[in-house]
């Protein structure tokens, strides 16, 4: 017996959420075994520790014990170690091995899933408390491989992290290097999701996003199955896992959770729409004012008279258009969720309405600004999607000096751009998923003592 107690804290070591107490009175003692963020330490004080002091002698104690409701029965130390991760106590006194159920359900504090939402599949979203985001993180991963490390950020604030990871699978110099970038943070005060991207080291002019924030904890479960670290704050919902390339940033939970065909279908449309997002405004300036022969006659005869009235330069119109759209947007996310959507809905038709009457704009540009604005929404993470938005003007630049072939040398150089970035020291442009990504992922050599 002893030798499986030390086994399971061996296997449990590293984990700061794993408790291990001695309870001794005068002559006798036991061994309690828990993990704080699943199991309800009230429970635990109330059924195993309070009694053992308030018993006359052990003998009676353990007759207590052994007439425990809820108490199991595991048949190896496997079934101990699933058991003890689900949030279960065990409780060792002498010979004799006693296993309780005191789990902690605490989702009444679990908020819904506001940013990544899903049609089908779990809604739960991470909250602001960090033990409940861990506890989140166990019940769906529970693996006795599964590390909670704690640490701290902020010279004055001292705010708590997790980083968490699957020992079996993630790469010990990844999880090396996500510690020691925490360790050389300095700043004062550190409090949102964002601020933790560059804890982790992401450059701060990097125009593309190569660490995922993300609120749902079955992405951040698939994640961790994948070898990933992640990372969670104490005061905010959201988690930062690293590494991520590419495809991380366009796919979205939905994928897991329909039929294959139907996710192959969603996630070719989300490239379409980047391609749209891109490339839309560009060629519009390329084909009215440099290229207009790639057209059939009737449509470029169409667009040349809707441009009639316009009294300025083609790229002079999608600029403005573009800052407009822009600037709807960002009051849709400034103003009160009361009024936002109505005020940005009936600002945009008036908007476009007018700018149309008065020969501001043609007509086809405001068919291609909504359409860039629907197509940019499509991307299911919100860091892509502000990227998107900032590539398509150094695109449109590009569309204004050459031409369709400015649109060519921009993807080029966008796509150069993409090639040399990298997350962790893992290549950044990954446009596709592997195809063992449903799989269970190779499980490492156990760690020595286990």
């Amino acid at each position: 017996m002893e030798e499986l107690r030390q086994k399971l804290v061996s296997r449990m070591k590293g984990s700061i959420d794993f408790i291990h107490k001695t309870l001794q009175r005068e002559q006798t003692k036991v061994d309690l075994m828990y993990v704080l963020t699943v199991a309800d330490e009230a429970k635990v004080l109330d059924l195993l520790v309070s009694p053992f002091y308030n018993k006359d002698t052990l003998d009676s104690y353990e007759d207590y014990i052994a007439s425990l409701p809820n108490r199991t029965a595991p048949q190896s130390e496997a079934q101990l170690l699933s058991s003890l991760t689900d949030g279960f106590a065990i409780l060792f006194s002498g010979s004799d091995l006693y296993v309780y159920d005191v789990r902690k359900f605490p989702l009444a504090m679990i908020r819904e899933a506001t940013v990544e939402t899903v049609i089908q599949g779990p809604l739960n979203a991470f909250s602001e408390d960090l033990g409940t985001n861990t506890n989140l993180l166990r019940q769906r991963y529970n693996q006795p491989t599964l590390r909670v490390e704690k640490a701290t950020v902020g010279t004055l604030t001292k705010t708590a992290l997790s980083i968490v990871y699957d020992s079996a699978a993630a790469d010990p110099k990844l999880v090396a290097d996500v510690k020691g970038k925490i360790g050389q943070v300095k700043l004062a005060v550190v409090q949102s999701a964002g601020q933790m991207v560059q804890l982790l080291g992401e450059p701060k002019r990097s125009l593309f996003p190569r660490i995922m924030i993300t609120e749902r904890p079955d992405r951040a479960t698939l994640d961790i199955s994948q070898g990933k670290v992640v990372v969670l704050m104490e005061g905010t919902p959201f988690a930062a896992v690293a590494p991520s390339t590419f495809y991380d940033f366009m796919a979205s939970m939905e994928d897991l959770y329909q039929s294959y065909y139907i996710s192959r279908f969603l996630i070719l449309l989300r490239y379409a729409s980047l391609l749209i997002s891109l490339t839309l405004p560009a060629a519009y300036v390329a084909v009215s004012a440099y290229n207009p022969e790639v057209l059939r006659a009737q449509l470029a005869l169409s667009i040349a008279g809707s441009r009639v009235p316009v009294p300025y330069p083609a790229f002079l119109e999608v600029l403005l258009m573009l800052l407009a759209m822009e600037l709807l947007i960002e009051a849709s996310i400034r103003l009160p969720k009361s009024i936002g959507s109505t005020a940005t809905t009936v600002g945009g038709l008036i908007l476009g309405t007018a700018a149309t009457e008065a020969s501001l704009v043609s007509s086809i540009m405001i068919i291609i600004v909504a359409t860039v604005a629907i197509s940019n929404f499509v991307v299911p993470i919100n860091a892509m999607s502000f990227a998107l938005r900032v590539s398509k003007y150094a695109i449109l630049l590009f569309a204004t000096l050459f031409g369709l072939i400015g649109i060519a040398l921009g993807l080029i150089a966008l796509i150069g751009y993409l090639v040399s970035l990298e997350s962790f020291g893992r290549p950044y442009l990954k446009l596709f998923e592997n195809d063992d990504r449903h799989a269970k992922p190779t499980q490492k050599q156990p760690e020595p003592g286990a």
